[in-house]
């Protein structure tokens, strides 16, 4: 990683480390956040464990890592060691399902309305009395709780309601029929 407001220099044969300069041109480099100075020192940590670092120089450069103020000078201790500067200009990791919010769950008697709503057409309408008290006690327990399952409580009143409505008219076609 290239870094405008930092450069290295000479290499001090004391100390191990790349000297840091402010550039004559250029913007000051981002903050370092505490996860950038944590991803340096795994770094460091992964470089001392190969034999990439001698422990002296490992110990130098950790110290460094937590004073560091920028992601530049993270990249300018980093730079030498595998992973190191491409790992700072990777894109950001998603967040893993572990730490996403939780959907709430979908009320159980808004599903129990809704199968008792198609239920109807292959019980000849006797599941929509069921599917209309569960979907009313489905939607008002939504409410109460915020759960999902508000569209299948309206599904289950709506195919009750409609098996219901089938029904007293295919009743009242029967009576007044009788009747003249």
């Amino acid at each position: 990683m290239t870094n405008p407001s930092w450069q290295p220099g000479p290499w001090p044969p004391h100390q191990g480390l790349p000297a840091m300069r402010p550039a004559q041109h250029g913007q000051p480099s981002m903050l370092a956040a505490h996860s950038d100075r944590e991803r340096a020192v795994d770094v460091l940590r992964a470089g001392f464990a190969e034999g990439r670092l001698q422990q002296d120089e490992y110990e130098r450069r950790v110290e460094r890592a937590y004073q560091a103020r920028t992601v530049g000078e993270l990249g300018l201790l980093v730079a030498d060691l595998p992973q190191g500067p491409a790992a700072f200009q990777q894109a950001p990791v998603p967040v893993p399902h572990t730490f996403l919010p939780v959907a709430p769950p979908t009320n159980g008697k808004a599903t129990a309305a809704m199968v008792c709503g198609i239920a109807t057409f292959f019980t000849l309408g006797a599941s929509a009395v069921p599917a209309v008290i569960l979907g009313h006690i489905a939607r008002a327990e939504i409410r109460r709780t915020h759960e999902n399952g508000d569209g299948q409580a309206v599904a289950g009143l709506a195919l009750g309601w409609l098996a219901i409505a089938g029904w007293a008219l295919l009743l009242l076609l029967v009576v007044s029929a009788a009747s003249g």
